[in-house]
């Protein structure tokens, strides 16, 4: 792969040149310390060994180490083994400049036999060494991760939108074949409520297609959109049912995922109409005194053995289930329905966006 062979690339001439730059730092310091003028051939030989004993630290650290004992948490181990590796590769670099190349160099007295300062002297610069490039690679290893993350995340909200489009394409049908039905129903007896009818329909269609389309939209449309779908759902409904819409409080500024309440709306008017009588009701009602969050409760009575489809019936209601599992946090909403003694409830608590 192209960007994999770049990134190699690039990988290995950064600790080209890093160990370059060590190289010429050491010399540095050897010349420095030495008080020298010219490039010879024993500063450089001494530097090149140095650098090699500080290189086998490094990467013993950086592949052997950190993967076998840090990242699995055996810290006294790692310890352990950081030392030896510290104390060995200081000895080696004494070593290297003592045998065999003290007579073919003539290195000065110092360097010609063990000398306990300038192996901690060592010890402590190739811990400088292997501390440094430890934290290179962790903060490599956090970049790595973070662009990791990034990319998972972008895949889960690619996956997020697919399904909250799909989610979508489900509530957009569901809508309109139940509206449909309400106006094919009526077209059969010929009612003057027809024409009404499809023009809020074309009006809840539009909200439906073009408003609808973000994952969130102000409340004060979606508020309208659900007064219509309400004085819609009316006009087919007998006079004596008990029906109760109520919006407490001002509309407050900001936004909501759309078409939240229709389908909990739909049910209430699809199964909450069982013929039992006067005692038949919906009660709707918006709760927006506390401005966020914001309140929402329908309460209505069923019967399942009038025509209670219970295949299809859940569909708009896990629709709204899924997608506010999606857009909002736990802790942004609270869902309660309840289904007992032939009443069915829903209580909706929503934090604005």
């Amino acid at each position: 792969m192209p960007k994999q062979k770049l990134y190699y690339q690039y990988k290995i001439a950064g600790h080209v040149i890093f160990w370059l730059a060590s190289i010429a730092f050491i010399l540095f310091f050897f010349y420095y310390n030495e008080q020298k003028v010219h490039l010879d051939a024993v500063t450089l030989t001494k530097a090149l060994i140095t650098n090699v004993g500080f290189a086998i630290a490094v990467y013993m650290n950086l592949y052997v180490l950190i993967p076998r004992f840090l990242k699995r948490k055996n810290y006294i181990f790692y310890i352990f083994w950081l030392i030896v590796l510290l104390t060995v590769c200081s000895l080696l670099i004494q070593m290297l400049l003592i045998y065999p190349l003290r007579n073919v160099l003539h290195l000065e007295k110092r360097f010609s036999s063990f000398n306990p300062s300038l192996h901690s002297a060592f010890f402590f610069a190739i811990l400088i060494y292997v501390a440094f490039t430890s934290f290179l690679k962790f903060i490599k290893d956090w970049l790595t991760m973070q662009d990791l993350n990034l990319k998972i995340a972008r895949i889960e909200q690619q996956k997020l939108e697919a399904e909250l489009k799909t989610l979508k394409g489900q509530l957009n049908p569901h809508f309109l074949f139940n509206s449909l039905n309400n106006i094919y129903s009526l077209a059969l007896v010929k009612s003057d409520k027809v024409p009404d009818l499809i023009l809020k329909l074309s009006d809840l269609m539009r909200h439906i297609i073009y408003e609808s389309r973000e994952n969130f939209i102000s409340l004060e449309k979606e508020i309208e959109f659900v007064t219509n779908f309400v004085a819609l759902q009316k006009i087919r409904t007998p006079e004596n049912i008990e029906i109760k819409y109520e919006l407490k409080g001002e509309i407050p500024d900001g936004k909501i995922a759309p078409l939240l309440f229709e389908p909990f709306i739909d049910n209430a008017f699809k199964h909450g109409l069982p013929a039992s009588g006067n005692a038949d009701y919906i009660h709707i009602s918006f709760d927006f005194s506390s401005s966020n969050p914001i309140y929402f409760q329908i309460i209505n009575n069923f019967e399942e053995s009038s025509g209670w489809d219970k295949k299809n019936s859940g569909i708009g209601i896990q629709n709204v289930k899924q997608r506010l599992k999606y857009l909002y946090n736990s802790n942004e909403y609270d869902l309660e329905v309840i289904k007992e003694n032939h009443v069915f409830s829903v209580n909706l608590q929503l934090k604005l966006k």
